[in-house]
C-alpha cells in the first residue's frame, strides 16, 4: 500500500510539473528511446492504433493475431481461455503455456512475474498508440526472454488518443464491453486515464456432442484501469508515470472451476533527449491468482473438486539504465544494464475425499535477474548493419516446497530445493541493403529464458490430465539465423518475406510419463481418463520456416495479411524419447490472417480473416485439433458529428475453433459466433 500510495502522489505532481516547465524546450512525447537504426536488418511488424482499437472482439491477443506466426497455447481468447494457458510465442516454438516472446509496455516487461503467462484483461485497446513486433530472439537491447521474438506495446497521448473516446457495446450471450480513454494537455506534459469494463454469460465450452449434464456456460467479468502521466521537468528531460491495475474473473463451464486473476503495476520513467540521449526506468508489479480444478466422470454426469489453488500471490520488480552517446560517423550505440526480480508461492489444498480436502500444499521461490548490454547500429548509404549482445547473471533461490494434512498429524513433505546460479551470454547480429526498391536483409541470434516460478514449482490440471512441476528445470536457450527481402515498389505497398531456421535447446515441454488411473508425485490422483505429465527439459525444439506480410493502401481502403509456415520438431531422448520426431504440442503448421479496411472520417467497416491450421493438444500427437477458418466483420457509421453506431461481428459463420482435447476425446471450443451493437462518442 506504501507504494502503491507513492506511485500516486508522483503520478500527482507530474502534471504540475509539466505546468510549471518552460514552453520553449524540446516537445514531450510520452516515448521511450528510439528504436535503433539497426532494427532494419531483422522483421519488424507494426500495428497501428486504429487497427489494434478496432477488432470486433476489442481484445488486444486478437489484434496481435494479424502478425502471423505469434500465438499462445490455446486457441481460447481472454474470456474463455484458462488464464494460465495465455503464454505467447512466435515461430512455432510452442509446446509450453509460459512466454517465450518478451512483452514490453512502455520499456516494462509484462509477463506474469510467477507464471510467464499475460493477463491480457489488463491491456486496454483504447490507450494503446501502436504494437511493433520484432520477430527472431537475441533482442539484448529489451531486456532477456525475447527467445522468439520481442512484443513492444506502446502507451498513446492526446495526439493519437484524442480528448475522449467512449464505447458502450451490448451482445450475445447478454455480454457487455465498455472502455474509454480521456487525455489533457497540461503545458509541457499531458495526462491521460483509461478504463474498461467486460462481463458475459459466456458459452458452454465443451462442444455439443460431447456435453453432459455437468456442463453449462461459463460467464466472465473483467475490469481495467490505467492512467499515465507525463511532464517534461527540463529543457530536455521528461518524466512518465504509470499505474494501472485490473480484476478478471471465469469460469471454465463446470463447478469447481471459478478462476480469479488481480494485479497492480507502477512505473517510473526518465527519458534525456539531449546530445546524450539516456533513459532510467523502475517498476513494480503484483499479482495474485486463484483458479479451482474439478474432476468429471466419462460420461460427464458428475463432477467433483480435484485441486483448489487458492491464492498465488507474486511479485515482480525491476530497474533499467541506458544511454545513447553521440559516437557519430554512422553509428549509433545504446549502453545500459537492468534486473528483474520476481517471487512467488502457489498455495493450494489437494487429495479429496467425499468433497472436501485432506491436504495443503504450499510451493514458491525467487528468481534474479541482472545483466549488462550493448547494441551498435551502423548506416553508410544503402548498408545498414546491427550488433549487439548482452551478458546476464542468474539467480533461482529459496525454493521450498511444504505439504501438510489438514487433519492433525505429521507434516508429509517440508523440502527446500538447492539454490542455483549461472551467466549465459546472448547477442544478436544482422544487415540490411538496399537496392532501390528491394531490400535485402540477414541476421543470426542467441536467447535465453530462464524458467518461470510456475514450471518450477506449480502442478496444474487441464481436464482429466494432470502436470507436475520440477524444481530442477534447466534455462531454455536458442539459435536462430534468417534470411529475408522486403519490396516497396511504390509507397502504397509493402511486402516482406522472411526465412528462418530456429533451435530452441533445453525446450521445456509438458512431457507424458504415465496414464491414469493412479496417485502421482506432485498431483495426487489422476483417473483413467486422465494422462500424468511432468515439466521437463527436452533435448531441443526445432523450428523452420517462411513468414509472409504485405500491405497496400489505395485512399480510404488497405489492405494487411500475413501468412507464417512452420515446420517444428522435438528432438528428445530418454523418459521423452518417445517424443522424438514429433511435432510440439499446440503448434500449427500454417497460420494466416487478411484484413480489408475502409475508413473515412468517422465512418469504416473491415472484415478479416484467419486461419489456423490442425495441430496436435498434446505431446505425443495423440490427439489432432482440426484447423478452423474464421471470419471477423465491424463497421462503424456517424449519427451525428462526434457520435456513431458501431456493429461487430465474430467469427461470423459459427466455425467450431477446436482448443483442446482431454479425457476420453472430449473436445472444448473456443469462442463461437458473437454479434455485437453499440455507439461510439469521440471528442478530438
Amino acid at each position: 500500500m506504501r507504494i502503491a500510495g507513492l506511485a500516486a502522489g508522483l503520478l500527482l505532481a507530474v502534471p504540475a510539473l509539466a505546468q510549471e516547465q518552460d514552453p520553449d524546450a524540446i516537445v514531450v512525447t510520452g516515448r521511450g528511446l528510439a528504436a535503433p537504426p539497426g532494427d532494419a536488418a531483422y522483421d519488424v511488424v507494426t500495428i497501428g492504433r486504429d487497427r489494434i482499437a478496432g477488432t470486433a472482439s476489442g481484445r488486444l491477443e486478437d489484434a496481435l493475431r494479424d502478425a502471423a506466426g505469434l500465438a499462445q497455447f490455446r486457441r481460447s481468447d481472454s474470456r474463455s481461455a484458462h488464464p494460465t494457458s495465455q503464454g505467447i510465442t512466435l515461430r512455432g516454438l510452442g509446446g509450453n503455456a509460459s512466454s517465450r516472446a518478451l512483452l514490453l509496455l512502455d520499456g516494462v516487461p509484462q509477463a506474469d512475474p510467477f507464471g510467464g503467462w499475460v493477463a491480457f484483461p489488463a491491456y486496454l485497446p483504447v490507450r494503446l498508440a501502436g504494437a511493433r513486433i520484432v520477430r527472431g530472439g537475441g533482442s539484448g537491447y529489451a531486456g532477456p526472454g525475447a527467445l522468439a521474438g520481442t512484443i513492444e506495446l506502446e502507451s498513446g497521448g492526446p495526439a493519437q488518443l484524442g480528448r475522449l473516446s467512449l464505447d458502450a457495446l451490448g451482445g450475445s450471450r447478454d455480454s457487455l464491453d465498455l472502455a474509454g480513454v480521456g487525455a489533457v494537455e497540461l503545458g509541457r506534459g499531458f495526462a491521460t486515464l483509461a478504463g474498461q469494463y467486460a462481463r458475459g454469460d459466456g458459452f458452454t465450452p465443451i462442444v455439443a456432442a460431447d456435453r453432459g449434464p455437468v456442463d453449462r456456460p461459463a460467464p466472465y467479468e473483467q475490469a481495467a484501469i490505467a492512467l499515465r502521466a507525463v511532464a517534461g521537468i527540463g529543457a530536455d528531460t521528461e518524466l512518465q508515470a504509470n499505474l494501472s491495475a485490473f480484476t478478471d474473473r471465469r469460469d471454465r463451464g463446470v463447478d469447481f472451476t471459478r478462476m480469479k486473476s488481480e494485479g497492480a503495476d507502477a512505473s517510473l520513467r526518465l527519458v534525456g533527449r539531449g546530445a546524450w540521449g539516456w533513459s532510467a526506468l523502475a517498476w513494480l508489479q503484483a499479482r495474485d491468482f486463484a483458479s479451482g480444478f474439478a474432476a468429471v466422470n466419462d460420461a460427464r454426469t458428475a463432477v467433483t473438486p480435484a485441486l483448489d489453488q487458492y491464492a498465488v500471490p507474486a511479485t515482480g520488480l525491476g530497474a533499467r539504465l541506458e544511454i545513447a552517446p553521440p559516437v557519430g560517423g554512422g553509428v549509433t550505440l545504446r549502453l545500459g544494464g537492468d534486473l528483474r526480480r520476481v517471487s512467488g508461492r502457489s498455495e493450494e489444498l489437494y487429495t479429496y475425499v467425499a468433497g472436501r480436502p485432506t491436504r495443503r500444499r504450499v510451493a514458491g521461490g525467487e528468481s534474479l535477474t541482472v545483466g549488462g548490454f550493448a547494441d551498435a547500429s551502423y548506416e553508410s548509404g544503402p548498408l545498414t548493419l546491427s550488433l549487439g549482445g548482452r551478458l546476464d547473471h542468474w539467480d533461482i533461490a529459496d525454493g521450498a516446497l511444504q505439504e501438510t494434512s489438514l487433519a492433525p498429524g505429521p507434516v508429509i513433505a517440508n523440502g527446500r530445493f538447492p539454490d542455483r546460479q549461472g551467466w549465459e551470454a546472448t547477442g544478436r547480429a544482422g544487415a540490411a541493403y538496399r537496392l532501390g526498391t528491394v531490400t535485402l536483409r540477414t541476421a543470426a541470434y542467441r536467447g535465453w529464458r530462464l524458467p518461470t516460478l510456475n514450471e518450477l514449482y506449480r502442478p496444474f490440471r487441464a481436464g482429466a490430465d494432470a502436470t507436475a512441476a520440477n524444481a530442477a528445470l534447466d534455462p531454455e536457450r536458442l539459435i536462430g539465423a534468417e534470411i529475408g527481402m522486403d519490396w516497396r515498389p511504390v509507397a502504397a505497398l509493402t511486402i516482406r518475406a522472411t526465412g528462418y531456421w530456429n533451435r530452441l535447446d533445453g525446450a521445456i515441454a509438458n512431457v507424458t510419463l504415465a496414464q491414469g488411473p493412479g496417485s502421482f508425485p506432485g498431483v495426487g490422483f489422476v483417473s483413467a481418463a486422465g494422462f500424468y505429465r511432468q515439466r521437463r527439459n527436452l533435448d531441443a525444439v526445432t523450428a523452420r520456416g517462411v513468414e509472409l506480410d504485405g500491405r497496400w493502401v489505395a485512399g480510404a481502403f488497405s489492405l494487411a495479411a500475413s501468412y507464417a509456415f512452420t515446420d517444428s520438431r522435438v528432438t528428445a531422448s530418454g523418459v521423452a524419447a518417445s517424443l522424438d520426431g514429433l511435432r510440439p504440442a499446440q503448434t500449427a503448421r500454417h497460420q494466416a490472417s487478411a484484413t480489408l479496411g475502409w475508413a473515412r472520417d468517422e465512418a469504416g467497416a473491415s472484415l478479416t480473416a484467419r486461419y489456423a491450421g490442425p495441430q496436435f493438444e498434446d505431446d505425443q500427437n495423440s490427439r489432432a485439433l482440426k484447423g478452423a477458418f474464421t471470419l471477423d466483420a465491424a463497421a462503424a457509421l456517424p449519427l451525428a458529428r462526434d457520435l456513431a453506431l458501431q456493429a461487430r461481428a465474430e467469427n461470423l459463420f459459427d466455425a467450431e475453433v477446436q482448443a483442446g482435447i482431454s479425457g476420453p476425446g472430449v473436445i472444448e471450443r473456443a469462442l463461437p459466433r458473437t454479434l455485437w451493437l453499440g455507439v461510439r462518442l469521440r471528442l478530438r
